[in-house]
């Protein structure tokens, strides 16, 4: 249970450094064979631009988790403690159906490029292992939603 918990509060997190440990490692060899060889490693700025991605996406996942991400508190502040819940609970919902829209067409992308058989232009690896992070991601920052809601229902803090 405590392993369950650890990875609930840490995993984007963990996730975001690895990845962010092999784009810099990659961008770092790149230098270095321009520096000392002369030579660039054209699929370096491809990969590094498809795990941006990734991260970007694990750091929406961050910022729902934690509440972070952007509202307008000013405006927020001025309601009624009745009305903050029903205007929370609707940009909860709205999030969620976006997020949900953005799985759904992300994983008709996938479909589409499993089905053409797509590849990245330089390291030619099929597109779809890069793209799934729009489905995936969507869904996991979906989770957030609903888990960051739930608990700022119970307590209270909306």
């Amino acid at each position: 249970m405590k392993f369950l918990k650890l990875i609930d509060r840490h995993f984007e997190d963990a996730a975001a450094a690895l990845l962010l440990l092999v784009m810099v490692s990659i961008s770092f060899v790149n230098v270095v064979s321009r520096y000392f060889a002369n030579l660039s490693l054209a699929f370096t700025e491809e990969l590094t631009v498809y795990l941006f991605v990734w991260m970007t996406i694990l750091g929406t996942a961050i910022a729902f988790k934690t509440g972070t991400n952007m509202m307008v508190v000013f405006f927020n502040g001025l309601l009624p403690k009745g009305v903050r819940k029903v205007v929370f609970i609707l940009s909860t919902a709205l999030s969620l159906i976006f997020f949900a829209s953005l799985a759904y067409l992300g994983c008709m992308e996938v479909r589409d490029e499993i089905m053409l058989g797509a590849m990245t232009e330089s390291i030619y690896m099929p597109l779809w292992y890069f793209t799934v992070s729009i489905p995936v991601g969507s869904c996991l920052v979906m989770v957030r939603i609903i888990g960051h809601a739930v608990r700022t229902l119970r307590d209270g803090s909306y």
